[in-house]
């Protein structure tokens, strides 16, 4: 599971996901890619089971690049715990993403390929997402939402 090595404090605010993402919003390794179309915290077991499902389907041909990275921890309190007593403990880490964010990328394959295999990480993911092509993000219509 990814998750930071160390960070400056244990947890953080929840935070808000107002916008569109103004960094990461551009295909920049491969050929193709998945664009969030919703805001949305992705965890790292999500982020793990569509990388798992693209490389399975393309049989560990080309190259998958993961443009998100979970630095966020989410906590929660233990159940049937009564109010009070300070925040819980790190429970999971999040990815935090605003609509136009390219999540992964896909170069070496067929366009067919590519397609396919980022259909498959896309039921993976908790947000709506559509595929992209470079040639389509530098186009104009990235932020699409």
């Amino acid at each position: 599971m990814l998750m930071p090595k160390r960070t400056k404090y244990r947890k953080q605010f929840r935070g808000t996901m107002k916008g569109k993402a103004s960094r990461g919003n551009t295909i920049s390794y491969g050929e193709y890619g998945i664009v969030a179309l919703e805001p949305c915290w992705i965890r790292s077991n999500q982020i793990e089971a569509a990388r798992v499902a693209m490389t399975r389907y393309v049989k560990r041909n080309g190259k998958v690049w993961i443009k998100i990275f979970p630095n966020k921890p989410v906590t929660k309190k233990p159940l049937e715990v009564r109010m009070g007593k300070g925040k819980g403990s790190v429970e999971y880490w999040v990815a935090v993403v605003k609509p136009g964010r390219v999540l992964f990328e896909i170069a070496g394959v067929s366009e067919e390929v590519a397609r396919e295999a980022l259909r498959l990480a896309t039921h993976k993911l908790p947000c709506k997402c559509r595929i992209a092509s470079r040639a389509e993000l530098e186009g104009g219509d990235n932020n699409e939402g």
